[in-house]
């Protein structure tokens, strides 16, 4: 056997290890930690920053993290020009409500939260430029699956061929320019990105094979979305229209954060009488 063979298989191995990182020492680490009560924030900001928190935690959990990098931001001021974004060099799993850093569009520091840890910034600017473009935007997930980056090396791009993509809605496309680090670079994203979501049409492959529902019917899914949100959870649901589908989806992620012993923090606006019972116990 070759050295090279040598090589990928213990790579392999490593691989493999990597990919279901989400394991016991998730437990480990509260999200709604006890020096939150100690950051100069107004109760908002605590409470986003709990939701936050546990948002980094799903991710680790469905295996998404890529170790100490990528970022989620949420918006914490009135102008969206202030973000709370996750210290560089903690992972997912540690990230908590206290530790998160608190950073405006222009880079300055605003609250660095209860580490010394710094921000990431090439992560910064790429999360500000977005943020910039898109005020309505209060939420930005950057991850790097691996399902996601074969399929932004595809010419075909995303295709609407389920329901789950569907569901998904218009898709930007911005090609890559290396770490993100001068301002030629997120005048171009924000571009890219338009006032909603810029579809940019690309060389299909050999997509005959391929099934692919009418543009009419993307429309007809989004419509029924949309109305469902209007309607506070009237579309999707019968009877009871005080949550949309969304938001019930997330209570859901709470509630297993919860069992797991993560302590989010979370204002249910529902509760599952097996789990109240659970709690009181």
């Amino acid at each position: 056997m070759s050295s090279s063979e040598v090589l990928k298989g213990d790579f392999g191995k490593i691989l493999e290890s990597c990919t279901g990182i989400a394991g016991p020492h998730q437990y480990k680490f509260p999200i709604c930690d006890d020096d939150l009560d100690g950051l100069n924030a107004s109760p908002e900001e605590k409470e986003l920053r709990c939701k936050l928190a546990a948002v980094y935690r799903l991710v680790d959990f469905h295996g998404w993290s890529n170790n100490i990098f990528n970022h989620i931001t949420v918006t914490v001021s009135e102008d969206c020009r202030q973000f709370l974004i996750n210290p560089f060099g903690l992972m997912f799993y540690e990230v908590s409500a206290s530790n998160l850093i608190k950073v405006d569009l222009e880079g300055n520091i605003l609250e660095r939260g209860s580490t010394d840890y710094g921000c990431f910034l090439p992560g910064w600017l790429l999360q500000s430029a977005v943020h910039a473009a898109r005020p309505d935007l209060k939420c930005l997930i950057h991850v790097h699956t691996p399902a996601g980056t074969a399929v932004s090396a595809m010419k075909c791009g995303f295709l609407k061929c389920c329901q789950d993509a569907l569901i998904a809605g218009e898709v930007a496309y911005h090609p890559y320019g290396g770490f993100n680090m001068d301002e030629a670079e997120v005048k171009s994203i924000a571009e890219n990105l338009g006032p909603t979501a810029k579809v940019r049409l690309m060389a299909s492959g050999n997509l005959d094979n391929v099934i692919l529902p009418e543009e009419l019917m993307l429309n007809k899914v989004q419509n029924v979305l949309h109305r469902d949100r209007k309607a506070g959870g009237g579309e999707l649901t019968k009877g009871d229209k005080t949550m949309t589908v969304k938001e019930m989806r997330f209570e859901a992620a709470m509630r297993m954060l919860d069992n797991m012993g993560l302590k989010t923090g979370y204002k249910y606006k529902k509760m599952p009488k097996s789990f109240l019972e659970k709690r009181i116990s």
